[in-house]
């Protein structure tokens, strides 16, 4: 025996109203496509569900059992629709990539962009930048959808990421340092200089650029804090320190008075493609699928 939505939903109006032409006009129907439906309905579940006379419509005994049944089938159906409306719209929505630095790298933006546009033409892909202060580009408040992100993550277990590049880390000196002239620096060289460091608010990665356990138990020395490409070249040429940076941002920073040189005895940077482990939305997936692509993972 099937009934249709349609069914209980002639039904309700009908025990609401308890009327057929205000529930037909409710409905945006006739009375009599109402009147054949509710009869149909009768002969379905085998019994009379409304008692009819010329003054008035009230339920029989097996009307009003069933009514309460058929409002909340229909008020589940209903949020059933409303939250498949809303995963739809989820699923549509423009993505806001964050990221505390160009991911340039080859083209790796632009590479992301277009399988992930490929896969879901619907999708509009912003950037934004973010300050230094905040290592998770946004993610962590929930400002940004995905974001290009430097690995260690403050809380980790609350994002999935995948690296799209492992690149040396340089250090960024003044032209007329005393290390300058060399094609490499032991970082053991580094660890009285003063260095520029993230603002505190960066969690591990102001101690990840700092490479404070690779210094045998020694505190580092601060220059300065730094909350962007701009204010560390300023540093830099100011003299009020050195830093650490990924190869790939080295032409952020050299420019007239400052170097880069390679430095011995540090692990590589890595630059990930992150989101919040909770968002399951489809165009959040397919932009870490096409990060990890491009990556050739």
């Amino acid at each position: 025996m099937d009934v249709h939505g349609r069914d209980l939903r002639y039904f309700v109006a009908v025990a609401e109203e308890l009327h057929f032409t205000r529930a037909a006009e409710r409905l945006f129907v006739s009375q009599p496509a109402l009147s054949k439906q509710i009869r149909m309905l009768e002969r379905t579940l085998g019994t009379p569900l409304f008692e009819r006379d010329r003054r008035s419509v009230t339920l029989t005994r097996a009307g009003a059992v069933l009514l309460p049944y058929a409002q909340r089938g229909l008020a589940e159906w209903q949020a059933g629709r409303d939250a498949v409306e809303a995963v739809k719209a989820a699923q549509q929505a423009g993505l806001l990539i964050g990221m505390s630095t160009s991911p340039g790298r080859g083209g790796l933006l632009p590479a992301i962009r277009s399988r992930v546009t490929a896969e879901h033409p619907e999708a509009l892909l912003t950037v934004r930048q973010f300050s230094w202060d905040d290592s998770t580009a946004g993610l962590a408040d929930g400002t940004s959808d995905v974001a290009f992100v430097w690995l260690p993550l403050p809380e980790p277990e609350r994002y999935r990421w995948t690296v799209v590049a492992q690149e040396p880390r340089l250090v960024a000196l003044p032209e007329t340092h005393r290390l300058a002239r060399r094609a490499a620096v032991d970082f053991a060289d580094l660890f009285d200089e003063p260095f520029l460091a993230l603002p505190k608010s960066a969690g591990p990665l102001r101690d990840y650029w700092l490479a404070t356990d690779a210094r045998d138990g020694r505190e580092p020395v601060i220059g300065t804090e730094v909350s962007s490409s701009e204010e560390t070249y300023e540093a830099l040429v100011g003299g009020q320190g050195v830093c650490l940076l990924a190869r790939g941002n080295a032409p952020l920073l050299v420019r007239g008075g400052v170097v880069t040189r390679e430095v011995l005895g540090l692990s590589p940077s890595r630059l990930a493609v992150a989101c919040r482990v909770e968002d399951d939305r489809l165009p959040v997936h397919a932009y870490l699928r096409a990060a990890a692509g491009v990556a050739g993972l």
